[in-house]
This record gives C-alpha cells, sequence and structure tokens, in this order.
C-alpha cells in the first residue's frame, strides 16, 4: 500500500515542484552535485537563515559581502555545514566546483595599523575544483581549474595552473597532472543550469543588478 501511494504522490509532488517558479530550483538541481533541497529551502528562504546568499546555505555555515561573491553552475559554498565564506573583497568561485565542511574562503585581511579595517583582496577558484574540510584559502589567491586542496590546507598564493592536488599549511603541490591526461577528466554537464536558486537565463540580468562581482 505504501508502495502504491508513494507511486502516486511522486508524480504529483514533480508536478509541483516544476510548475510553482519559486520551487524550480528543487526540481531542476535534483541531479547536482549540490542540489536545492526543500528543507534548505525552508530554513534559508522561509525562516531567514542565510537569506541573503542566492545559492543553498546549510544553516551552520556563514556568508558576509554576498553581493561581491559570484558563484557558477552547481556551486553553493556553505552548503556542507561550518564554512565561513567573506566577501569583504571579491570571490569568484567557477562552475562545479565544490567544498567540503568547515572551509574558509577570506578575501580581506584585518590591517595591521588599524584592525577596525580591512584589506581587501580577491579569491579566485576555477571550474571542477575541490576544497577539502578544514581548509582555508587565504586572499588574492587563485586556483586554476581541477585544483585539488586536501583538508586542513592553508592556502597561502595562487596555483594558475590547475591539474594539480595541494597539501599542507603553507599548501604546496603534492601531485601535478601532466597536460596529455588532462582530456580525462570529467567535465560535467547540466541540461538547465541554474546558479544556486537563479535560472540560467536570469543570471546575468541578476549580476548585474545585485552583483559587484
Amino acid at each position: 500500500m505504501k508502495k502504491l501511494i508513494k507511486k502516486i504522490l511522486k508524480p504529483i509532488y514533480f508536478f509541483v515542484l516544476k510548475t510553482v517558479p519559486f520551487l524550480r530550483p528543487i526540481y531542476y538541481t535534483r541531479e547536482y552535485q549540490n542540489p536545492v533541497t526543500f528543507k534548505t529551502f525552508f530554513l534559508q528562504k522561509i525562516l531567514g537563515i542565510n537569506r541573503k546568499a542566492y545559492w543553498p546555505m546549510h544553516y551552520t555555515s556563514m556568508v558576509t559581502g554576498v553581493e561581491n561573491i559570484y558563484v557558477g553552475v552547481d556551486v553553493c559554498p556553505g552548503l556542507a555545514p561550518g564554512c565561513y565564506i567573506q566577501g569583504l573583497g571579491k570571490v569568484y568561485i567557477d562552475d562545479f566546483t565544490g567544498l567540503a565542511p568547515n572551509v574558509g574562503i577570506i578575501s580581506a585581511n584585518h590591517s595591521m595599523l588599524d584592525l577596525k579595517k580591512h584589506n581587501h583582496g580577491s579569491v579566485k577558484i576555477g571550474k571542477y575544483c575541490w576544497i577539502g574540510m578544514n581548509s582555508v584559502i587565504l586572499p588574492n589567491v587563485e586556483l586554476g581549474d581541477f585544483t585539488t586542496v586536501a583538508a586542513g590546507s592553508v592556502v597561502t598564493k595562487s596555483f594558475k595552473k590547475g591539474f594539480c592536488v595541494l597539501r599542507g599549511n603553507p599548501a604546496e603541490i603534492v601531485k601535478e597532472f601532466p597536460p596529455e591526461t588532462h582530456e580525462h577528466f570529467v567535465r560535467n554537464q547540466h541540461p538547465i543550469k541554474y546558479y544556486g536558486y537563479i535560472a540560467g537565463d536570469k543570471f546575468s540580468e541578476f549580476r548585474k543588478k545585485k552583483l559587484k562581482v
């Protein structure tokens, strides 16, 4: 009986998600690495936890300066618990990059002369990167596509070429993939693109109006 009820209700559930405009991200991102779920939507958009973020976030994560943060397709910094995304400077995270729990992205440092002030920088992370648990990315760091940051690392300088594994404090390259292997890296795509909660065909307009990056 339960299977029969589930079989009947499931199509209705998906129909509602697909039809109601503000619920469409739940439907269209359900196969994403970082999907919008009803629970996340409720906590964020209804209860207001991390409401300013235009992408899904866990209620234990924290973000500042949303207008200075660009997230690509299937990118949700802070969807894993315990993350801190600081947008005092500019933050740019490109398509299909993932962040593990307790990751810190820091785009500005305190001024040594006046701790009430910040020296603004920027962080740029390429496509298909993975930032491991308890890692920290510091200001003025740029990571190329397919960069993996091992758990617990502190990245203090740029590795623009990508296709490498970083580890340590300060992080250094521990594995680098030669150019002839780059074609073997999987480049996922989605038929319908979402930038967090924003549909791909509406993101350019949203970016012009709401973002500074």
